[in-house]
């Protein structure tokens, strides 16, 4: 009898093009095979011991076991803005201009669902990490994408990128309100110089619409390269909002820690509706992240080392068993193009077959927008035994696909 109702806002949401790899994953694992897993950026090292104890201490005093502040405690909100002064030379607003989320991914679609009317456009990437663009639709709004090129050493092509934003300007009904921008980039690991930044801004100044970055992958950077903010441009803080998390700079992805910083509109925005949808994380948790910003950083540096250590291993390791791979100065993946002798299978293909045929798995890169087709996106997950021991299955399976 209810046949006739429909879930309009589901029916616009894509299957998941993950769920094919991870049922088959599943299902291997069953049988007793022993997967080699780089298909989720899901951090394995041990959250700081220092964090930790903090937790553990604040959990131990009643006071704590309360309901807490839907925006973030304060003193977690000013540890925010003091990891902006120091990392960046930008000054913030603890009380208008920050606010704690459930983990960036949240405040992410929550802000969305605070600032889009039916039927709004937003400029979105493509790749994209998914949420990027299924937050919009799920708050019922619409999404117009644009390619993301970018050189060998994988740097933005910023005149391609410019070029395609104002034709998304000029040929959009009704014009975009939004450009959602994330630098490092996941899946594809590029990065953008301050200039980018500035060129953005100028560019929402003049054709009016709102910028949402998101620097999630913001510490780990390698060989040199340092990721800007948009906050170090003048006037950013009047036309757009910037998104980190604690959970792979400080292995706290279980913790689900992050951050909405800058316009006070849009964070006003963002507050008013967490505080109808939850009242804010476990105040303990709270406490630990503070000492994790405000405390020593020597753990960020060890954590980086651990994977520009896994990158530099996979990149050598996969290349002697045949698969050339560019190697990136930022985030926590490898963007990896199809080897030359599997690039007719494409890269949901290919990576069922890896996942069946040499007990790896990987992201498919069409899961992440049409333009990610020919690739796949390798988390530096497993240490690196396991990553030495993906490249030998992998030659053998790549040995065996070029005899067909």
């Amino acid at each position: 009898m209810f046949d006739e109702i429909r879930f309009n806002t589901i029916l616009r949401l894509p299957n998941y093009v993950f769920a094919e790899i991870n049922e088959i994953k599943l299902k291997a694992r069953r049988a007793g095979d022993d997967i080699i897993d780089f298909s989720m950026g899901n951090p394995d090292s041990k959250t700081p011991e220092h964090i930790i104890e903090k937790l553990i201490e604040a959990a131990k005093k009643d006071k704590n076991h309360g309901y807490s502040a839907s925006q973030g405690i304060y003193k977690l909100r000013l540890a925010i803005c003091n990891w902006y002064k120091r990392k960046y030379g930008v000054t913030l607003d603890p009380d208008n201009e920050a606010v704690v989320a459930l983990g960036s991914k949240e405040g992410f679609v929550h802000l969305v669902h605070a600032i889009i009317n039916p039927g709004d456009v937003a400029v979105v990437p493509d790749p994209a990490y998914p949420i990027h663009t299924q937050a919009f639709i799920i708050a019922g709004g619409n999404v117009h994408k644009i390619g993301l090129d970018f050189n060998e050493e994988f740097e933005l092509d910023e005149e391609l990128f410019f070029e395609r934003l104002q034709k998304a300007f000029r040929d959009s009904v009704p014009r975009p309100k939004y450009v959602v921008v994330n630098f490092p980039h996941n899946p594809t690991t590029v990065t953008v110089e301050k200039s980018f930044y500035e060129r953005l801004v100028k560019m929402a100044y003049k054709e009016r619409f709102y910028i949402i970055s998101d620097i999630a992958y913001a510490d780990l950077t390698f060989d040199g390269y340092k990721t800007p903010s948009i906050f170090e441009v003048e006037g950013a803080k009047d036309v757009a909002v910037e998104s980190f998390t604690l959970s792979k700079s400080y292995s706290m992805a279980g913790w689900r820690v992050g951050f909405m910083c800058g316009n006070p509109k849009l964070i006003s925005a963002l507050k008013k509706i967490k505080s109808w949808f939850d009242y804010g994380m476990y105040t303990p948790i709270q406490v630990g992240a503070t000492v994790a910003l405000d405390g020593p950083q020597e753990c960020v540096e060890e954590i980086i080392g651990v994977y520009e250590k896994r990158r530099n291993v996979l990149i050598d390791s996969f290349a002697n068993a045949g698969w050339e791979i560019r190697k990136p100065k930022s985030t926590m993946f490898i963007w990896a193009k199809l080897p030359e002798c599997a690039q007719h299978l494409g890269s949901m293909e290919f990576s069922k077959q890896l996942l069946t045929k040499a007990k790896v798995a990987v992201s498919p890169g069409n899961g992440f927008g049409e333009h990610g087709e020919g690739y796949v996106r390798i988390a530096l997950i497993e240490n690196e035994n396991r990553i030495r021991q993906a490249a030998r299955n992998i030659k053998k399976y790549l040995q065996e696909l070029k005899k067909k």
